[in-house]
């Protein structure tokens, strides 16, 4: 990685790291470099992430009920969140990845982004400390805020869940029907079924993903409303 690109980086998310390193790891994925990628990273900027969001949450609704600030909180550091973050300021232009990444386009993989999106804030605190953090945060989570919906807070498969027993005291059917792809890049094949009404399938990285994306259309198919 050239220094040019590593500035522009900086330029793009406004702060200037101390240690250059730093920021390297932060970037460098285990397909890369094994012994020296961002794990830890994004271990540490999972958990900063989580204060910060937890801090801001918990003083702009002050009178929430814990269940209410645990939902605004996990639309706000899902990987979805954290994926669409990455994209505001090109984070895949820059990621250090190994020849199989690079030629199946890792740099424009969800998990991938969202992960190396959490080691940039976990990078950012180990170079100039939780303040600095915080306005990173703050700077590209303001959006998000401003969001919140309190009618969109409840995920697709929550909220069937919650329909489906309030109305026939009975739970929707997910079935795996195919797991493909490589190991590192697996992808799911899940059917959604209830009743008589349209059954849907969806394709995931994960079950859970796959399975959310099929209660997203099974409600949207059979015109279930919010």
């Amino acid at each position: 990685m050239h220094k040019k690109e590593i500035s522009d980086l900086e330029n793009s998310i406004s702060f200037k790291f101390k240690d250059q390193s730093i920021l390297r790891r932060s970037l460098t994925h285990k397909s890369f470099d094994s012994d020296n990628s961002n794990e830890t990273l994004e271990f540490l900027g999972d958990r900063v992430l989580g204060l910060v969001i937890s801090e801001k949450l918990i003083n702009d609704f002050p009178n929430d009920p814990e269940g209410l600030l645990d939902k605004r909180y996990s639309k706000l550091v899902n990987k979805e969140t954290c994926y669409k973050i990455s994209q505001s300021f090109n984070l895949g232009d820059f990621i250090l990845l190994g020849p199989t990444e690079t030629s199946s386009k890792g740099n424009e993989k969800k998990n991938i982004l969202a992960d190396t999106c959490e080691s940039l804030i976990g990078a950012i605190y180990s170079d100039s400390g939780y303040e600095e953090s915080r306005k990173f945060i703050f700077k590209f989570w303001n959006k998000e805020f401003e969001l919140l919906d309190n009618n969109n807070l409840i995920d697709p498969k929550s909220f069937l869940q919650e329909w489906t027993l309030k109305r026939y005291k009975e739970l929707p059917e997910y079935k795996l029907l195919n797991q493909s792809g490589a190991d590192h890049d697996p992808v799911f094949s899940v059917e959604l079924s209830f009743k008589g009404y349209k059954k849907t399938t969806e394709e995931g990285k994960s079950i859970k993903d796959a399975e959310m994306k099929a209660a997203e259309s099974f409600i949207r198919l059979n015109k279930i409303v919010k």
